[in-house]
């Protein structure tokens, strides 16, 4: 285990006497919550936490004043483990704040991510590991190359189940039918059940096989999961003989060593306790070996283990294994074992905007719950853990911020250019008045992040320092962009490049939302049409046209000027531009000689291997928070943050909680989509209950998107401080990708439950308060 370096004190020089009063001192700043960390003497502990409540300050010292009382040392180490590098840094820091202020040394403890801790213990002992130290880490997603080589290989190994799928529910037979539910097939729908189900799966500590004996009790016409059996036996294959891991096999890895009696028990004399955080976001096969590690040596039904984290901001269930319902268990567990303390008071945000948030909590399982009534499941499946937010005491050193305005404002514009005025007016006035505060602007996805922007500098142009997140992401996929052009310019004929392209330039909305599969049945119709061939509508010429440029700059231009070409193409704006052309020169650097293979092969190396960092505006301490800022970010990347005046518009009834839906070029499968199957099957045997039918399981996956919606809705009105502003227009745009085509939206069930809560909080205009 890596062991922190030790200062020239040791703890044995430290005198009892001086340091009881500092820990006491300590102890007494803490919170109820935090207190039970601190008081903490061994066994397991669970902790639920409110947003607000101050868990990674009340884990810190908690942390300081077990090194201090049990005098741990590089030898016998507080094991502390959260989410991502980020998180575990500032965790760290801040334990040696406190360490510092105890007069002790830096030793003592370590602050890991879990797959940080995974990857140390299997890199211990490699040849128990199953892993080479040696191999290339990559982190799939449905797109990865190595997710559609196990798709077209499980195709050649089971024609008849792939033939199945192209049935779907009718098919008269028709050739051109066939070629487009073939490309459905291998771009879209096998690749995103892959995706999903490896990660399921194996986070979950299931095999290929163990899916397989499930998939026999659950009678299908597809056999849903038998397939997705073949998917993940394929994908572990191609990673053995690629010599490639991924991070669910650093966890694998890890555990295989700990299997060792007498490995494992090294490791257990040298953990003292594991503290973990976010512990809502852990899969089971994090859980598991977590604790593995907290384990007591000499007395195996002791585990010194104490979790912490808030079941209410579990974001990510619907697209990872992080179902919020196993901290839930764990906290449930501890409650019969009287471990079970909660953080209830929380000092960030106003009253007002408390009062609403624990409104939305309560408001949100009712109505959930009458959906699903007759489900036996319900209650496991609601949003939300009943825990509401108190505001902090009298004493507290941190005291609850003054509202401004109203607090909380509630408003319903005539469609969504009239909410980015208000928002606008609103924020100026804002941060003129205070420059040390910060306001941020929350949206659902990146297209509303994207048209949010462009008409704030519209209205504002230099007078609003706006900080957009999303702009970054898009700089970051800019490789992956430029393989797919070439890609298709090397081999224009390939169903797969050229819908790979036009992917590129309809998400960069230089052509219109098409059904893709349908253009690419026949490559060479489409890309130079005859006069017997029928007319193509005007949205197919202008993608046409598009491929046509790119195929002729490949011929006219040398390759060291075709990616700013490329760049300027697709539009890219300055900071876009700047990485396009620090991607040339890198390709530039590494080409002895002007080869499209060459090229191909360096830039497939960059996208795989994720190697390549955009050029970023922003100072290296730019911070989300700046005062004086208004930040554009999505709900999903809010979370930990939070800043004095939040805005959340577009809050629609489609959007949250929205519904599951099936894309149009899917539905000769039915209405569902096999990758929410799937989730919902493997997540129903993983708990231990009926498995559901193709059917059932749609119905289930939809309730958990709506759940896990409610939730993020949640963790967005809890990132404010002094001013949150709700809007539902009466009109927004169909398509972001075309914010000018409008037609009419119902409120959010939440926005019109705050409303009918909160009526006093409707405003009609910016200044209506």
């Amino acid at each position: 285990m890596r062991t922190e370096s030790l200062e020239s004190v040791s703890l044995g020089d430290l005198q009892p006497d001086r340091l009881e009063p500092l820990l006491e001192q300590l102890r007494q700043g803490l919170r109820p919550g935090q207190r039970e960390i601190a008081d903490w003497q061994a066994g397991r502990l669970a902790v639920s936490a409110v947003p607000g409540a101050g868990k990674s300050t009340g884990m810190a010292v908690a942390a300081a004043i077990a090194i201090a009382r049990y005098q741990l040392h590089h030898r016998k180490q507080l094991v502390v483990v959260t989410f991502t590098r980020s998180a575990a840094a500032h965790l760290k820091s801040k334990i040696r704040h406190y360490l510092k202020t105890l007069g002790l040394p830096f030793g003592g403890f370590v602050v890991n991510t879990l797959h940080g801790l995974a990857w140390t213990i299997a890199r211990s002992h490699p040849e128990r590991s199953g892993l080479d130290l040696d191999a290339l880490l990559i982190t799939p997603h449905h797109s990865h190359r190595l997710i559609r080589q196990s798709v077209e290989q499980w195709i050649a190994s089971a024609p008849d189940r792939y033939q199945r799928l192209i049935e779907g529910q009718f098919f008269d037979g028709e050739e051109t039918e066939r070629l487009r539910r073939q490309s459905v097939l291998r771009t879209e729908v096998l690749p995103m059940l892959a995706d999903t189900v490896i990660k399921e799966a194996k986070k979950s500590g299931l095999t290929p096989q163990d899916l397989q004996t499930i998939a026999q009790q659950i009678p299908d016409d597809y056999a849903v999961l038998d397939i997705a059996a073949g998917l993940y036996e394929q994908y572990q294959q191609s990673l053995r003989d690629r010599n490639w891991i991924d991070y669910d096999e650093m966890i694998l890895g890890a555990l295989r060593v700990l299997e060792d009696p007498m490995i494992r028990q090294r490791w257990q004399q040298q953990v003292f306790a594991v503290f973990e955080d976010e512990a809502q976001d852990s899969s089971p096969l994090q859980t598991q070996l977590l604790e593995i590690l907290a384990t007591d040596p000499t007395e195996a039904n002791q585990q010194n283990l104490i979790r912490v984290g808030d079941p209410n901001q579990a974001i990510n269930s619907t697209f990872t294994p992080a179902d919020p319902l196993f901290f839930r268990q764990f906290c449930e567990r501890c409650a019969v074992e009287d471990r079970l303390a909660e953080m209830t008071q929380a000092g960030r945000s106003s009253p007002v905007i408390i009062h609403a948030a624990n409104f939305m909590l309560t408001w949100a399982n009712r109505f959930v719950g009458t959906q699903q009534s007759e489900n036996p499941a319900a209650a496991a499946n609601l949003p939300f853990r009943s825990q509401t937010i108190q505001p902090v005491s009298a004493n507290d050193p941190q005291t609850n911020p003054q509202p401004e305005g109203l607090g909380l404002e509630l408003t319903q514009p005539r469609e969504h250019y009239t909410s980015v005025e208000w928002i606008g007016q609103r924020v100026k006035r804002l941060l003129e008045q205070d420059a040390d505060r910060a306001a941020a602007i929350l949206v659902r996805t990146n297209d509303q992040g994207r048209f949010v922007v462009r008409e704030l500098r519209r209205w504002h142009g230099e007078e609003l320092n706006i900080y957009e997140v999303g702009e970054r992401d898009r700089r970051s996929q800019i490789p992956g962009e430029i393989l797919a052009i070439l890609q298709f310019c090397d081999r224009p004929h390939s169903p797969d490049y050229l819908k790979a392209v036009l992917g590129v330039l309809m998400a960069r909305h230089l052509i219109a939302h098409q059904d893709l599969n349908a253009l690419v049945a026949f490559p060479e119709q489409f890309l130079y049409p005859n006069s017997f061939d029928p007319v193509q509508p005007g949205a197919v010429q202008l993608a046409g046209h598009y491929c046509r440029s790119l195929l002729k700059a490949r011929q006219k231009l040398p390759l060291n000027q075709l990616i700013p070409f490329l760049a300027y193409t697709l539009d890219y704006n300055q900071t876009e531009l700047a990485t396009a052309d620090k991607l040339a020169e890198r390709i530039i650097y590494q080409l002895p000689e002007q080869s499209l293979e060459r090229v191909l092969e360096i830039l497939s190396e960059i996208v795989n291997s994720e190697q390549f960092e955009p050029v970023d505006a922003e100072d290296a301490e730019e911070k989300y928070t700046r005062a004086g800022q208004v930040t554009v970010i999505t709900m999903h990347k809010a979370k930990g943050l939070d800043w004095d005046y939040v805005f959340i518009p577009f809050l629609h009834e489609n959007v949250i909680p929205g519904s599951l839906w099936v894309p149009q070029p899917s539905v000769f499968l039915g209405q569902f989509t096999l990758a929410e199957v799937a989730r919902a099957q493997i997540r129903a045997a993983i708990h231990a209950r009926p498995l559901p039918s193709l059917v059932d399981a749609w119905e289930g996956a939809g309730t958990l998107k709506m759940a896990e919606e409610f939730r993020l809705l949640y963790v967005a009105m809890t990132r404010a401080k002094r001013l949150l502003w709700m809007a539902a227009e009466l009109q927004a745009p169909f398509s972001w990708g075309k914010p000018d085509i409008l037609s009419d939206r119902k409120p959010s069930p939440a926005w019109s439950a705050l409303i009918q809560r909160f009526p006093q909080h409707q405003v009609n205009r910016p200044d209506d308060r």
